[in-house]
């Protein structure tokens, strides 16, 4: 039986466990994209609320069913599998729930015995990292419950919320979303299925709906900290997707009425918690902001808009003077405005927090040769082809840079001629000085 390994999620409120999710060239930062996988935590004994019985999309049986021989292939055995569970008892051993005998015929709301017993064989499959198994006995028992025509919604709210899970563990972010709207089409404000869906809008980087149900989320119950790191992450991603006007481009995010937020007693925190707290929100905040302007400032590079995105990269290095790729950014800029000294400068500053950078040397390179310094502009270009003899645009402007040598009489030796204080001299007294204290011949009478 294939067994997926995944990182284990902290608990959450009303979660058992849940998860967060050279020029040559480029200008901007690439961005980090949130985990495929999230977690929503372990199957829910009490959920939302009702829907139809209609399969989802890969819910099916047959799709997850795993055949004995795969699991002889992957390391199980007949011996554990008759170890796993005892028919006759209707129990599952201690071995396979951590020591605890798991009573597998227990009810299960208003469900017929045959389909709580498949959800309590999925319960346990869920519980030992058998998501895919897992999620074919939820499956048996949404397609039982079609078939056996009881009327029991909170039930399948149950069922669905719990395959919502095992398609977020697997990976199957697109059947999440569906299984959990199924559920919040009856009950909005169900908490596990909107944190589950907006952790798979996540993963499918559709970080707009993402922040909605995470905020949702927050609405409900304020405590949840998988949802509290989703809004820090996705904030950031709007940050950089969408500008500084991404809270405009947001769905609507529908408020929660009070009857179905969830009021927990907060201790008050100490004054170094709330100090800690102020700090981190503070760089967060900073974070966003240097983020933002250094896209904004790559944006108008693509534009050749290179003025404006001098005062953006500006901004940037006000709040981290440290951030060498924007002072080559910058001087990037600098030399497309032929402004060379400026261009100069910031790459001196680049080099002095990164010796080797290349992008460095080749664009101080290029200032040096606006500048007519040649014999510099040479000498920058050759340490970039010593640090990577293949960039061929060093090689090109170097060829050119030495015909200019060759041309320039900058490097040609000139005579040097002594020069004397005429002060120093003994004037004979043939010349004297004129008022205006130019020397001039006096004429010698006899």
């Amino acid at each position: 039986m294939s067994q997926q390994t995944l990182q284990q999620p902290q608990p959450v409120g009303g979660e058992e466990k849940s998860v967060g999710p050279a020029e040559r060239g480029d200008m901007g930062n690439s961005q980090k994209k949130p985990h495929g996988r999230g977690s929503g935590g372990p199957p829910s004994e009490s959920s939302s609320s009702p829907h139809g019985g209609k399969k989802s999309k890969g819910g099916s049986a047959d799709k997850y069913r795993v055949t004995p021989e795969s699991k002889l292939a992957n390391g199980s055995s007949k011996s554990s599998e008759s170890q796993r569970e005892d028919p006759s008892s209707g129990r599952a051993t201690a071995a396979q729930n951590g020591g605890d005998a798991v009573n597998l015929d227990a009810p299960c709301g208003a469900l017929p015995p045959p389909l709580a017993r498949l959800k309590n064989e999925g319960n346990l499959l869920f519980k030992t990292g058998q998501f895919a198994d897992a999620l074919d006995k939820y499956s048996q028992a949404i397609q039982g419950y079609a078939d056996s025509g009881i009327d029991s919604p909170q039930d399948l709210c149950i069922l669905y919320s719990n395959r919502a899970a095992c398609f977020l563990k697997d990976g199957n972010s697109q059947d999440c979303i569906e299984d959990c709207t199924r559920v919040l089409e009856l009950q909005p404000f169900s908490l596990k299925p909107l944190l589950r869906r907006a952790m798979a809008y996540e993963s499918l980087e559709r970080y707009r709906r993402a922040y909605v149900d995470y905020k949702t989320v927050l609405q409900i119950d304020i405590s949840v900290q998988a949802a509290q790191d989703g809004v820090s992450r996705i904030t950031r991603m709007l940050m950089e997707q969408d500008g500084p006007e991404w809270r405009e481009k947001l769905p609507d995010i529908p408020p929660v009425p009070l009857s179905a937020q969830q009021h927990r007693k907060v201790e008050p925190a100490s004054a170094e918690v709330l100090q800690a707290r102020a700090e981190k929100a503070a760089r967060d905040a900073a974070e966003v902001l240097f983020s933002a302007l250094k896209q904004e400032g790559n944006d108008l590079v693509k534009k050749a808009q290179y003025h404006q995105a001098v005062g953006k990269y500006t901004e940037c290095l006000k709040m981290k003077p440290d951030q060498c790729a924007v002072y080559t950014n910058r001087a990037l800029c600098y030399l497309k405005q032929e402004m060379f000294t400026e261009a100069k400068q910031d790459c001196d500053a680049a080099l002095k927090l990164e010796p080797t950078n290349m992008k460095a040397f080749y664009r101080r390179a290029l200032a040096h040769r606006g500048l007519k310094d040649y014999l510099a502009s040479r000498s920058d270009l050759q340490e970039v082809l010593r640090l990577d003899p293949s960039v061929q645009e060093a090689e090109k402007e170097l060829e050119e840079v030495t015909l200019l040598l060759r041309q320039s009489p900058q490097d040609k030796p000139r005579k040097v001629v002594p020069i004397r204080e005429v002060e120093a001299l003994l004037q004979p007294s043939w010349m004297h000085r004129s008022p205006g204290g130019v020397l001039v011949w006096r004429t010698l009478l006899n």
